[in-house]
């Protein structure tokens, strides 16, 4: 069983920053990859970040290349979304997922296990 945790959404202003944490604990050890997804009201949930469990691969969408980071510490079992310059566009419920395995996925539907997601709110 593995259970996810996020946090650190909020209201902030075009051009500001926000960092998500995601706080995962499992009943047993594994190398589980992590990822972050977005969804908006309308559209479908879509790929922001992934980082492996190493923490040497990363991947971020294109949208977010440049303005968002994925890392990780694995001391704490938890993974960080570091989100610059910030654009209404990227209002949305971000959510992270985990998947064990040896490929690290950018499609929701490879992953099996799903934080509730926080809620980031860009205003113009």
């Amino acid at each position: 069983q593995v259970q996810l945790v996020e946090s650190g959404g909020g209201l902030v202003q075009a051009g500001g920053s926000l960092r998500l944490s995601c706080a995962v604990s499992r009943r047993t050890f594994g190398t589980y990859h992590i990822g972050w997804f977005r969804q908006a009201p309308g559209k479908e949930r879509e790929f922001v970040a992934a980082i492996s469990w190493t923490g040497r691969t990363t991947y971020h969408a294109d949208s977010v290349k440049g303005r968002f980071t994925i890392s990780k510490d694995n001391a704490k079992n938890t993974v960080y979304l570091q989100m610059n310059s910030l654009k209404p566009e990227d209002t949305a419920v971000y959510y992270c997922a985990s998947r064990d395995g040896s490929i690290v996925p950018r499609i929701p539907s490879e992953y099996d296990y799903w934080g509730q997601g926080t809620q980031v709110t860009v205003s113009s």
